[in-house]
This record gives C-alpha cells, structure tokens and sequence, in this order.
C-alpha cells in the first residue's frame, strides 16, 4: 500500500469523530487507531482473552523467579521487546554470539522479529558471554532476560 494513501487515511482520521479506521487491498492491509488501546473497554473484549493475561503473568512470575536464582552473575541483557529471538541472521548462518566469546560495545547479540520487522540487539557493554538465555526461534517478552556478559 502506498505511503500517501495512509497519510491520507490518517488525515480522514484527524478530521472525521471516527476512533478507527481498516482498508484491506488484496493481502495488504492497514488499521488506525485514534487514542491507543487505552479508549477500549474491558468488557468490549472476548471473555478468553481476558482471562489469558492473568495466567499468562502467572507462568512470567515464575520463570522470573527461577531465572532469577540461575542468573550467572555479569550484566543482563534484556529483550527491549515482544518477538522472536533468533541467534543468527539465517536458518544456516553462524550464530551472532558464542558462550564464552568477547564482545564489544555495539556488537550484534541477535535479531528480534517483531511484526515483520528484524530488530538487531546490540551489546551495551563489552565483556565476554557467559550465558545465553533464550532459545533460537523461540519467543521472548519484553524485558526477558536474553544474555549475560561479564
């Protein structure tokens, strides 16, 4: 879809007391949402997905409690979002970090694909990998722990 046709739509947004706005062409398709989800009411969703939230919390509590006992000790680095963790940047690519290898500050961890869009993840310091702590093609939540580096 081209870029000056959702300007356009964004523009019929901004003018119109519409909240929201779809157009599907062909495979493509885009949804606008005027004021973020925070306008939605609870009661307007589907009752499975409010129960989800809470048992989903439930089980990252725990895993957060065991990692945080397993936790080597260094510097973590976490998901700066919600995706797919990949360690290289193909199927049959090597992978960005080894344990036990330097790294430098700016050094490529991993790629997160998040909505179609390969994110690389960069180190914020430099040191070497002592753990690595997501699986490849694996999903993560944001702040997950990914790695630590001494």
């Amino acid at each position: 879809m081209d870029i000056r046709k959702i300007k356009k739509l964004i523009e019929l947004l901004e003018e119109s007391n519409l909240t929201e706005i779809e157009i599907v062409e062909g495979e493509e398709s885009v949804r606008l949402i005027r004021g973020g989800p925070t306008q939605f009411a609870p009661a307007a969703m589907p009752q499975q997905l409010i129960a989800a939230p809470p048992v989903a919390a439930a089980v990252e509590a725990v895993a957060a409690e065991d990692d945080g006992d397993q936790l080597p000790d260094g510097e973590v680095v976490l998901a700066p979002m919600v995706g797919t963790f990949y360690a290289a940047s193909g199927p049959e690519a090597e992978e960005f970090v080894k344990l036990g290898q330097s790294v430098g500050v700016g050094d490529t961890l991993c790629i997160i694909e998040a909505m179609k869009m390969f994110n690389q993840i960069e180190a914020d310091f430099s040191g070497t990998v002592v753990a690595i702590l997501a699986e490849n093609g694996q999903p993560v939540e944001y702040d997950q722990p990914l790695f630590v580096i001494r």
